[in-house]
């Protein structure tokens, strides 16, 4: 019970909420408007009459992917679980993958390149400076 009322009731969800009952009330005057206008005799505004029943959908999509999805401080509990994630544990953590993936693909005539190519990007990885945009 306490994982639904932490995904429906936190702070972020609730943030959610309230943009998607601005949004959607929004976008239904704007389809009203235009439908005004195109019996109006404004003919442009009927691809506007189905453009924001779109928009309106597409926002509900996109609130509810945003509400079930992890949101950042999760992820963060979870690297703060594991380890920190430096470029060291990085590259710890993909060699022993790619140990696990070199067992697998035994049998595959492609693995040896890709093998290749994930040290490659590996080495990138370690060699990487966070990014200031």
């Amino acid at each position: 019970m306490q994982a639904g009322r932490d995904l429906w009731f936190s702070r972020r969800a609730l943030t959610l909420h309230a943009v998607i009952i601005v949004i959607i009330p929004t976008f239904a005057a704007l389809c009203v408007w235009q439908v005004h206008r195109a019996l109006d005799g404004n003919s442009l505004s009927w691809a506007y009459v189905f453009e924001w029943p779109f928009f309106g959908g597409y926002a509900v999509y996109m609130w509810w992917r945003f509400v079930h999805e992890n949101p950042p401080a999760a992820a963060a509990k979870v690297v703060a679980a594991v380890g920190h994630s430096t470029p060291a544990t990085t590259a710890t953590t993909s060699s022993a993958i790619n140990a696990a993936n070199e067992a697998d693909d035994a049998d595959d005539p492609d693995a040896a390149d890709r093998q290749a190519y994930n040290r490659y990007l590996a080495e990138l990885a370690a060699q990487d400076k966070p990014k200031r945009w």
